[in-house]
């Protein structure tokens, strides 16, 4: 081999390298997408970001939130199904998506054990019961007590027709021996302003939904779903507190990943949530929007949606509610 030739061999395994590099590190600096199938500005909204955020530095890659809002989150779903399953594209969704819309949705797109992966949970949000705050009624007991006597029409509001706190509202009814009829909104916003102006005898909502304006003493939450009291509404008894031990529950939200994403890539995208929802800052974010901080194992994440799936199919079938 002449000096020009292995010089221009040099050459060329050198740009060889750099055009190998050049394109491994372009890789590496493609923003992850985290899908959320809500609009900007909600609470789900305000965890996504705050996740992403702190997970570019933990995965060391910019990671971005795709808001694709529709059909409670089963729109973003289907585009979870057909993106790459190598980390590139997470979804951070209610474990509704999973465990309750294959009794409420008479057809999916999506198999909710086939097409996806779980990654972990991050957290938990408990229901809460809340009434005018000029009812004269104080506490759960109370409520179900009027119900029954018919003082208090045994209608509630709940953000959506087959959504968790449809479901919760009729298993409070359950718990209390009354029968309630769920009376649906088009959001947590509406049930709260129908809640205010009266319209309403009572609501069920996701507790996060209902601080604010009990704080403000607009509404009064009356009995919260947590085992123990949330840190959020500390004057608030549980339900167990009011007698109605077997209300006590809650829905929850995680990271889940495209189906067949390898177990190293799942380990990476855990390893790093758990670091991120253990954060002061974070847990201190989710606590205020009305969320209990989890941050488990994607085996723990696999467990509790499969306990969740039979809970919400055994109230759902009590219920008679037939899937459209």
């Amino acid at each position: 081999m002449t000096f020009i030739s292995r010089r221009a061999f040099s050459a060329a395994v050198l740009l060889t390298a750099l055009s190998v590099t050049g394109t491994s590190l372009h890789a590496e600096e493609k923003p992850a997408k985290i899908l959320l199938g809500f609009p900007a500005g909600g609470s789900f909204d305000a965890i996504a970001r705050t996740l992403a955020d702190k997970l570019k530095t933990e995965l060391d890659r910019p990671v971005i939130v795709d808001n694709k809002p529709g059909a409670g989150g089963r729109l973003a779903m289907d585009l979870l199904k057909q993106s790459p399953n190598d980390g590139s594209v997470v979804m951070f969704a209610p474990g509704a998506i999973t465990s309750l819309y294959p009794f409420t949705v008479a057809k999916l797109n999506y198999d909710p054990k086939a097409d996806v992966t779980p990654i972990g949970t991050v957290a938990e949000f408990p229901f809460a019961i809340a009434v005018n705050p000029q009812s004269k009624i104080n506490s759960a007991a109370e409520l179900a007590a009027a119900v029954k006597k018919g003082t208090v029409q045994n209608m509630f509001g709940t953000p959506a027709v087959g959504a968790p706190p449809h479901f919760y509202g009729l298993a409070f009814g359950d718990a209390a021996g009354v029968k309630l009829e769920p009376v649906p909104f088009q959001g947590s916003a509406p049930v709260n302003l129908a809640l205010i102006g009266n319209q309403i005898p009572m609501a069920v909502d996701v507790m996060g939904s209902m601080i604010e304006n009990h704080r403000a003493g607009k509404i009064k939450v009356l009995a919260v779903s947590t085992p123990q009291r949330a840190p959020q509404l500390p004057d608030v008894p549980t339900f167990a507190e009011a007698g109605y031990a077997s209300a006590t529950g809650s829905d929850f939200n995680a990271l889940f990943a495209p189906a067949n994403t390898p177990a190293h890539v799942v380990a990476t995208w855990n390893k790093a949530l758990m670091k991120v929802i253990a954060m002061p800052d974070v847990k201190e974010k989710l606590i205020t929007y009305g969320f209990i901080p989890v941050g488990k194992t994607s085996e723990e994440l696999a467990t509790r949606a499969a306990e969740a799936t039979k809970r919400w199919g055994t109230l759902v079938k009590a219920s008679g509610f037939v899937a459209e």
